[in-house]
């Protein structure tokens, strides 16, 4: 059982490896073509940097490109994302330009091309134990909740497909996660929340009549 587990987690790295280095190289004209844009329409950075949760929650520097205006209020505190996502940053959004630079995340193996998606490191305090689950494989360009709804679902639903994920994962599925993954970003589904520039915070699960009343460690904010 173990080494057939071995050799899966074998074969899944060997697509990622080949998948990534071939997009790259394929993709190149795109990538140069999306920097360029994203400079002359929003200036520098180019690339948005953030540590966020690997395998086993260890943190590892993620790399998209920038959608966002470095846009403060009068403390210096970052407006909300749909006051500083501009239409230029939407078109990256919902055709998926902005994660294209994840496949260098992939080649290096922070992350897989099919996984649970990377989300914050302030969310990992929030997990419940079942939740926390979802870090028991490498986070990924896309994963099986962004191909049944994306932001478009609710917290719960996209926890219970990135375990069910987790549970049943295999190179079959990654592969047919990423044909429906092309065909997702084609039709431009479900790119954000209702109501929301992309998705709602996470605040963890919600407390019990019986327990006491507190708050949640504040969301921070990404920066482009």
């Amino acid at each position: 059982m173990l080494r057939s587990a071995s050799r899966s987690a074998l074969l899944k790295r060997a697509v990622d490896i080949g998948l990534s280095a071939t997009a790259l190289v394929i993709l190149s004209p795109i990538l140069i073509g999306t920097a360029v844009a994203i400079r002359l329409k929003l200036g520098r950075p180019v690339l948005f940097r953030q540590l966020r949760p690997g395998l086993y929650g260890a943190p590892f520097l993620m790399i998209k490109f920038r959608t966002m205006r470095d846009a403060v209020d009068v403390t210096g505190r970052h407006l909300a994302d749909d006051e500083r996502l501009t239409p230029f940053g939407r078109a990256l959004r919902a055709l998926s330009l902005d994660e294209l630079p994840e496949l260098w995340n992939v080649l290096r193996g922070d992350m897989s091309l099919v996984g649970p998606r990377p989300l914050l490191m302030q969310y990992l305090p929030l997990y419940s134990p079942e939740q926390g689950r979802r870090h028991d494989v490498r986070p990924g360009l896309t994963g099986l909740a962004q191909v049944s709804g994306r932001n478009a679902i609710s917290w719960e639903e996209k926890f219970a497909l990135d375990l069910e994920y987790v549970d049943h994962h295999n190179v079959w599925l990654d592969l047919k996660i990423i044909a429906l993954t092309v065909a997702k970003v084609v039709a431009r589904e479900s790119i954000s929340a209702e109501g929301h520039a992309t998705m709602p915070a996470f605040e963890g699960q919600p407390k019990s009549p019986l327990q006491p009343t507190g708050t949640y460690p504040a969301e921070a904010k990404e920066r482009p």
